[in-house]
């Protein structure tokens, strides 16, 4: 993410609640120059808890109540980090994620919501299901409804906890179960009364509505315990229920307890301007937060209001300025869905029901998620005026240059740029054409040198590494060889000396973590400031036997790739705010796995071996095929696919260099060609797969092997006779 302005200071959003999203919204729109702003967050969405009675009944889709926070963190300029926070430092100022190095801030707000588990309930861990975190329970939801109508599993349902919450789930989950199964079961559990605290008129209209549905009732009853029959009563008594749901009160994070920030019930006290009663740098709002000026139940409309006094307030701190008080409202409208598409609206003694309270309730909610669809995506810095025509007609769109390898200079340009070179003299050298890497002989033993580095895909530094280490150890695993050394060259935007320390910190952790697991060592580097991240590596590695080439593919051969393609579609469509959240994380995830294991099952069977990145599968493939000698066939429906990829291809989404690679391949495809599948084997791959080309019964064996090791390979196609060029089948 490019910046006119250095970089000063870390604001660190710790959870993707209702609060912090409106603050990134807000934040977006006017960000302050010179903060780099960070989102850590569990997942690459976030429930909206007003949509999720209606989701539970069937009235709302999946993607209907999700936030997509990796949308919502390109808009804002924010870098998102994917992990469950697990504890805060207020005196080193640090945010620990497990699995990398603590996350430094200068500022940090806290918005992680609540949990309903209830650890000391034996048997909740195993056999129940927490109402809270949201999107965790949604998806067991979704799950349990799918097994409940194909009979998998009896339609029987067990509540714990009689409070509004509790009867709204029971209401909307009764009502879905209804329309797959016939006669479903539920059973609200409460150790007091039922709704104790509501008003006797919304009592008994909740207390009608659930007789009328035939949804039982267990009041004043301890649980023993959760069994996978349902829960145990204290006075032996069985509720036979397939799925057991926690809605009994209000859990803070148990991490909290460990931070030294001040509490209030393991909530984190807060005062009237949000900020913590005992560190001035961390400020906190939502459901984990305790409003010691005014004290108020936990409600997702206090979330709501609470974001535009924290946007405000996180502004003022950082330009050192007086803060503005969150003054809460005292009485607020509850709306209650029934299960139909009814609800139950109750203010102070007002109380109506019916399908007009439903619509009123849908109207703010659906209002609501629209502030998160209109988001204008990210374009391209205007030409400037009287930009002369060359530069006009170099830059026909607006959409912004990709990352990764979709930034690399086209297959044709850099073909003519080395084609005067004459093939290196030096002794030791023993490369062949077309290989991946630098290969010297020393003694009995061969080594590949390669280098490679990437525009950043993503701002999670941490991340960002691991995906480029990988990248660059791609053509050693190519090869058959085992890592050895990884040098790095690291280009980071102008920052303050404290902000260059927590960065180099992360960046070197997950360098050096990384190098540890795959067997090669981090043996230095160099690093300069520049316009953006961009992270390479210089990598060696150790082989036995003669390196594996792109030019022995022998006739009868087959073809396995061990990864999807499509993440240049993906990472392109994510800058332009168009792929969906999920498809991002998910590409990412894999992306900084590394290959080991593949290339270990794959080398010693393979006649020809590259990975494929840039160039794309159609690149890389006409490689093997010219350096072989031999024509190629690629059967595209067997060819994997990144989840989002074909979609967003079929909706004319584009790499940078996609027109390069397919200029250069096109002449030299035939087929299929003009099938949406084709246009992806142009599609450039960051740390793209390994293509092997084996007999038959290895490939078979190297698939095996692979898959017990966790990993994927597929067979996409064969090695034939004839001039080198593909056939698409």
């Amino acid at each position: 993410m490019q910046s006119a302005h250095p970089l000063v200071r870390d604001l660190v959003l710790v959870g993707g609640g209702h609060t912090h999203a409106l603050v990134l919204r807000r934040w977006g729109m006017k960000p302050v120059p010179g903060v780099r702003l960070t989102l850590v967050n569990p997942g690459p969405v976030a429930a909206y808890s007003g949509m999720l009675p209606g989701h539970v009944a069937g009235h709302y889709a999946q993607d209907d109540l999700e936030i997509d926070l990796v949308r919502l963190a390109r808009f804002a300029g924010a870098r998102l980090v994917d992990g469950a926070a697990a504890g805060l430092d207020p005196e080193a100022r640090t945010v620990a994620v497990p699995g990398r190095a603590p996350i430094g801030y200068d500022l940090c707000s806290i918005d992680i919501g609540i949990t309903t588990r209830m650890p000391a309930l034996p048997g909740f861990a195993a056999h129940a299901l927490a109402a809270k975190p949201l999107a965790a329970f949604a998806s067991g939801w979704r799950d349990f409804t799918r097994r409940a109508a194909a009979g998998e599993v009896a339609a029987q349902v067990a509540v714990v906890g009689g409070g509004v919450a509790g009867i709204e789930l029971a209401l909307t989950m009764q009502h879905r179960l209804a329309q797959d199964c016939a006669a479903p079961q539920v059973t609200v559990i409460d150790r007091g009364a039922v709704l104790a605290g509501v008003g006797p008129r919304s009592r008994d209209a909740l207390l009608a509505r659930m007789a009328a549905r035939g949804i039982a009732v267990a009041e004043h009853a301890e649980i023993a315990a959760i069994t996978a029959e349902g829960p145990v009563l204290a006075d032996g008594r069985l509720v036979a229920a397939a799925l057991t749901v926690g809605a009994a009160g209000a859990t803070p994070a148990p991490w909290l307890a460990r931070t030294g920030l001040a509490l209030e019930n393991g909530f984190v006290a807060v005062d009237a301007c949000l900020r913590s009663l005992s560190h001035a740098a961390v400020f906190a709002a939502g459901d984990c937060a305790h409003l010691s000026a005014s004290p108020r139940p936990k409600a997702g409309v206090f979330a709501v209001r609470a974001a535009k006094v924290l946007d405000a307030n996180l502004r003022a701190a950082l330009a050192e300025r007086p803060l503005r008080p969150f003054r809460p409202q005292r009485s607020y409208l509850k709306l209650i869905s029934l299960g139909p598409e009814e609800a139950l609206g109750q203010k102070g003694p007002m109380t109506l029901a019916g399908p007009m309270m439903w619509r009123w309730k849908d109207r703010i909610d659906r209002k609501f998620m629209e502030k998160f669809d209109d988001l204008p995506a990210m374009a391209a810095p205007p030409l400037p005026k009287g930009a002369i025509p060359a530069l006009r007609r170099a830059v026909p769109s607006d959409k912004p240059m990709c990352g990764g390898c979709g930034a690399k200079v086209g297959p044709g340009a850099l073909s003519k740029a080395l084609s005067g070179l004459g093939r290196p003299q030096a002794a030791e050298l023993e490369n062949r054409p077309g290989d991946d890497a630098a290969i010297l002989k020393a003694g009995g033993r061969w080594q590949v040198i390669s280098t490679d580095h990437l525009r950043a895909v993503t701002e999670d530094w941490e991340l960002m590494t691991r995906i480029a280490l990988n990248h660059a150890m791609g053509d050693v695993w190519a090869m058959g060889a085992a890592p050895q050394v990884a040098l790095a060259q690291i280009v980071i935007p102008r920052m303050t000396a404290e902000l260059q320390e927590r960065t180099l910190a992360e960046i070197t952790a997950a360098a050096s973590g990384l190098c540890g697991r795959i067997g090669a060592a981090l043996a230095g580097g160099h690093t300069t400031m520049g316009a953006e991240t961009t992270i390479g590596f210089t990598v060696t590695g150790l082989s036995g036997r003669q390196p594996v080439s792109k030019g022995g593919a022998r006739p009868g051969d087959v073809l396995v790739l061990t990864r999807p393609l499509g993440s240049g579609t993906i990472l392109a469509a994510e800058m332009q705010m168009q792929a969906k959240g999920a498809w991002v994380a998910g590409l990412l995830r894999r992306m900084a796995e590394p290959q080991a294991a593949a290339a270990a099952a794959l080398a010693p069977r393979a006649h020809a071996m590259t990975d494929v990145t840039g160039f794309g599968l159609a690149g890389h493939a006409l490689e093997m095929a010219e350096a072989s000698g031999v024509a190629i066939e690629l059967k595209l429906k067997d060819i994997p696919l990144f989840e989002g990829a074909l979609e967003l291809c079929k909706a004319g989404i584009r790499s940078t260099i996609f027109e390069d690679n397919r200029a250069a391949t096109i002449w030299k495809l035939a087929g299929k060609t003009e099938k949406a599948r084709a246009q992806l084997l142009h599609d450039p791959q960051t740390c793209g797969g390994l293509l092997a080309a084996l007999p038959p019964m290895a490939a078979m064996e190297a698939v095996a092997e692979i898959a017990s090791a966790g990993g994927e390979a597929h067979v996409i196609g064969r090695v034939a006779e004839g001039a080198p060029g593909l056939h698409l089948a």
